[in-house]
């Protein structure tokens, strides 16, 4: 499924009229339809049942004023409230807004005291809330008036069901710059909005449902929407299955450098993780001095020493030597985990990754030894593939970390373009951004993987899927199994899993897309 920012949907929206001859009345009739259907389906139940309708003065309050009239039908009692001005409604609006009216039902106003009263109370016992205030055009601060009625809402504490976005959310970014509504579920009109995964809109939207509202296919699945979602069906696709006379080295010969003192961990579960997800061979080259520690601890994987000089961190001509050599038989590197930050570390992984032939994952600290060498990256001889959180992607780009969350998508683009690297963001959704701009959003993941050593697993995860599969397909299969092995893990422990955790999993999510 592709995602959608507003500027699509309105040029969608423009086609639907235009070369399929649907008036947009159509679709608002079907937007409606199915919004006063989910409501119900939030509530339980629509006889009986009250439910308080905000309708706003675009086409979101149009959707809302067929929901209303659609809800009265299913044997609901409806309140409904305008916040626009009916002197300014678009024709389809004004055709729903002036049938609800004809079925009797109240559009009140919020002018007065008392109506702010009236809407109080109405809240009190209202079983419901479908929120239809504003769409997705809102940009920066709201009306005082929105504001107050969205601290109306919110504070109600009552079930809701916004209209395509919740009011507030910046469709393109998740931004909220004044307050939002904070939905229970959001249906999403033809596709789902960018602002829906990212940014604050990722915390509001709560349970996220998507209709097509009877817009053809053919507009929706076009080769101009550069975003789509990253699913079980599209991974299946990539990742082809095993031949029976398969051996370990068809299967891939891995490479990882890290790893210094005091953070062995990150380099084991990195490790790990390239084995759980079906590598042949992987090799964990460590500084010397904690090289006994990283033996015993792991029994599957050919830990290799690199001479350290006893300093416990990666550094030198000496270990540059090696690990290129180490390299030059590898089907894929993976650099970063736990390395430090040393300056003779940074050194180190600029000179490795420049030398290196084989695909490259950077992860962590070795796209910290980045950080004000951005041309260094882009003249990489190859197109590496970099997993950084918000923190390390900003440090990279010499940004703060506020600067990044504000348009996190087009800043990942750009970030792509300039150094011509696959970027891995880890944010409240994963997102996998490619240099000719086509990116692709996680539908896997929970808050409990907020936990540390979750990112070494999954850099270690799309190391391991190299030769397995396309190496450019890579970051799109592995931000998904792990993922994927992340909400297994939830099920059971909730917040309280740990990164070993996800790794262990990883056999039974891939196990998945074999069924």
């Amino acid at each position: 499924m592709n995602i959608a920012f507003a500027s699509d949907m309105r040029t969608i929206d423009e086609r639907v009229v235009g070369e399929y001859g649907l008036p947009a009345l159509a679709l608002m009739e079907n937007a409606g339809r199915r919004t006063a259907e989910e409501t119900v389906s939030l509530i339980g139940s629509a006889r009986g049942k009250s439910v308080c309708v905000f309708a706003g003065g675009g086409n979101n309050g149009g959707d809302a004023f067929a929901a209303a009239r659609h809800l009265m039908n299913m044997g609901a009692r409806v309140k409904l409230f305008f916040t626009g001005n009916e002197e300014r409604l678009g024709d389809a609006a004004r055709a729903m807004h002036d049938a609800v009216r004809a079925m009797g039902v109240e559009v009140r106003p919020l002018e007065s005291d008392r109506d702010w009263d009236r809407l109080r109370v109405a809240l009190r016992f209202a079983d419901g809330v479908v929120d239809g205030i504003l769409g997705t055009g809102v940009q920066g601060e709201l009306r005082k008036p929105v504001i107050r009625l969205i601290e109306e809402i919110n504070a109600a504490g009552k079930k809701t069901l916004s209209i395509d976005v919740p009011s507030g959310v910046e469709a393109d970014t998740g931004r909220i710059v004044s307050l939002a509504v904070q939905a229970h579920r959001t249906l999403a009109l033809g596709l789902p909005k960018v602002g829906h995964f990212i940014g604050q809109g990722a915390n509001y939207t709560g349970e996220l449902l998507v209709d097509d509202i009877g817009i053809p296919r053919a507009l929706l699945t076009g080769e101009s929407l550069r975003q789509s979602l990253i699913t079980q069906e599209t991974v299946t696709k990539l990742l082809p299955v095993r031949r029976r006379d398969v051996h370990k080295g068809d299967c891939g010969r891995i490479l990882i450098l890290a790893g210094s003192v005091g953070m062995t961990g990150a380099a084991a579960m990195a490790a790990e993780a390239a084995l759980r997800i079906g590598a042949g061979l992987v090799t964990l080259a460590v500084p010397e001095r904690i090289y006994e520690i990283l033996a015993a601890k792991l029994n599957e994987v050919m830990v290799v020493p690199i001479p350290d000089e006893g300093k416990g961190y990666f550094g030198g001509m000496e270990a540059l030597q090696k690990s290129l050599s180490l390299a030059a038989s590898a089907d894929a590197v993976l650099i970063g985990p736990g390395l430090g930050r040393a300056a003779e570390t940074a050194e180190f992984v600029r000179l490795f990754a420049a030398d290196v032939k084989a695909p490259l994952v950077m992860d962590a600290d070795a796209i910290w030894a980045f950080a004000g060498q951005l041309t260094a990256l882009r003249d990489l001889p190859q197109v590496p593939i970099l997993t950084p959180h918000i923190g390390e992607f900003a440090h990279l780009l010499g940004k703060s970390a506020e600067e990044v969350r504000a348009n996190l998508l087009q800043t990942a683009r750009n970030a792509a373009r300039d150094c011509q690297a696959v970027f891995v963001v880890k944010s409240e959704c994963t997102i996998v951004v490619y240099p000719d701009g086509d990116a692709f959003f996680t539908t896997c993941g929970n808050p409990g993987m907020a936990t540390a050593g979750s990112g070494d697993v999954l850099a270690g995860t799309i190391a391991g899927l190299m030769r397995q599969m396309e190496s450019g397909m890579t970051p799109i299969a592995g931000v998904y199994l792990h993922g994927r092995a992340g909400d297994l893990t939830y099920e059971r422990k909730g917040n309280g899993l740990m990164a070993r955790d996800i790794l262990m999993k990883l056999p039974k999510a891939r196990k998945e897309l074999t069924r």
